[in-house]
């Protein structure tokens, strides 16, 4: 006679078999590796309320197994992380090519529940080779260039390195061989760093070469200094626009805005170069906003002024260009709409994508006329302009920036260094024609 399962029971039953130690482990592979080389390393979190009694790394390569790594210590945290390293100086057996790389967990439960992650990978034993055009680039601090390269082997990043700032490779325009790399020698760069050019294959051989660099200058330069007098009408319209809940001393509410806020826009400025197209969208010259005096210029230097004392410091990273109030914003150059909307102390502000990396921003606007992925043309009107966010006065605030650092706009207005520095290494489509 079959004893009857009343719904308690049922209910009861996932209960009884997680305390019975049936439950699998969770496995989160944190460092999620598409290449293995010599000693590539991993990093595994798992969770499990029993604790892991063991953990495995095996690789496939053409229909053979190897056990790359294991462990048996158990761990009764609830929550453990493990490191370790897989490649060719553990398994000598693999070779260049194609594996598959497999993890396994096991729950210290009474069950020993199993979960398994896996993926394909490529296996590199040889770091790539890397060589850099011969050119002398001259540079000055905040200026931009564009340097050529060769890379044989097997890698999956390449481009320029300038200190802590990175520049991607592209392929040559038009099929040709080899490939190249709009870099920047940020404003604040140690004018001794070393642009290099580097590949990587993602397992840990990265290699580089240096760029043959002239400076005009190889001391810093000295920024123009301003004061901006800070008045009370000033002050409020800033709090009010940027900060309309806020509460406390106005002084530190407005010195917060034109810091933290000022970093925080700046990186989704920067994050935009992960928008860009991988070819050129531009084939004149940058256009300068017509009839327009510059109020300020790139990096200057500005000490805010309230009441006769300085309240903050900021690097003005761009050109204020003035014209009439409302005068219409002109894109500088062909390209695509990547930001139309309100940011921070930019106020309203557009950013046009040029292609590989290269973006145009326009700030303070008054009106917005176009939107995220429309297509634009050199001069065409995209608005109007205004003294919205931090902005004292009716004017355009016109920067550029390359692969998400700020660059001096300046260069680009010229046909002579665009021919100099950009035409004459790589092909521009129907510049100059």
């Amino acid at each position: 006679m079959r004893t009857p399962i009343n719904n308690a029971s049922i209910l009861l039953l996932p209960l009884l078999l997680t305390l019975s130690g049936c439950s699998k482990p969770s496995l989160d592979v944190l460092s999620s590796p598409t290449v293995i080389g010599p000693a590539t390393p991993i990093a595994v979190h798992i969770h499990d309320p029993h604790g892991v009694s063991r953990l495995t790394a095996t690789v496939t390569q053409n229909g053979a197994k190897y056990q790359a790594w294991e462990t048996n210590a158990t761990s009764k945290n609830i929550d453990t992380t493990f490191n370790f390293q897989v490649g060719v100086k553990t398994t000598p057996q693999l070779h260049d090519g194609p594996a598959h790389l497999v993890l396994e967990a096991t729950s210290g439960g009474l069950l020993h529940g199993t979960s398994r992650w896996e993926r394909d990978v490529n296996v590199v034993t040889q770091p790539p080779l890397v060589s850099a055009d011969s050119d002398q680039h001259y540079l000055y601090l905040g200026m931009a260039d564009l340097a050529t390269m060769n890379i044989t082997g097997n890698y999956t990043s390449a481009g320029i390195r300038v200190g802590d700032q990175t520049f991607r490779a592209w392929p040559m325009p038009g099929g040709k061989p080899g490939l190249f790399s709009l870099f920047a020698f940020a404003w604040n760069m140690p004018a001794s760093t070393t642009p290099l050019a580097y590949a990587s294959n993602g397992s840990g051989n990265d290699v580089t070469t240096p760029l043959t660099v002239i400076f005009p200058k190889r001391e810093q330069p000295v920024y123009t200094q301003h004061q901006i007098q800070i008045s009370d009408q000033f002050m409020q319209k800033v709090l009010g626009e940027l900060d309309p809940n806020g509460t406390g001393d106005p002084v530190a509410r407005f010195v917060k805005i034109n810091t933290e806020m000022r970093q925080a826009n700046n990186k989704t400025l920067s994050d935009l170069r992960l928008k860009t197209a991988d070819h050129f969208l531009w084939h004149e010259p940058f256009a300068r906003q017509s009839h327009a005096q510059a109020e300020a210029t790139f990096a200057d230097v500005r000490s805010y002024i309230y009441h006769g004392q300085k309240i903050d410091q900021q690097v003005h990273l761009g050109y204020d260009l003035a014209v009439t109030q409302h005068v219409g914003v002109e894109a500088s150059n062909d390209g695509r709409v990547v930001w139309a909307s309100p940011l921070g102390i930019y106020g309203n502000c557009i950013v046009v994508d040029h292609g590989y990396g290269l973006q145009t921003i326009y700030g303070h606007m008054s009106r917005i006329d176009v939107h995220v992925g429309d297509e634009v043309k050199r001069s065409q009107i995209m608005g109007l302009s205004g003294m919205t966010g931090m902005a004292g006065g009716d004017h355009i605030h016109f920067a550029m920036q390359l692969d998400g650092v700020q660059i001096d706009p300046k260069e680009w207005w010229d046909a002579h260094w665009i021919q100099d520095h950009v035409v004459r290494r790589v092909d521009v489509p129907g510049f100059g024609k």
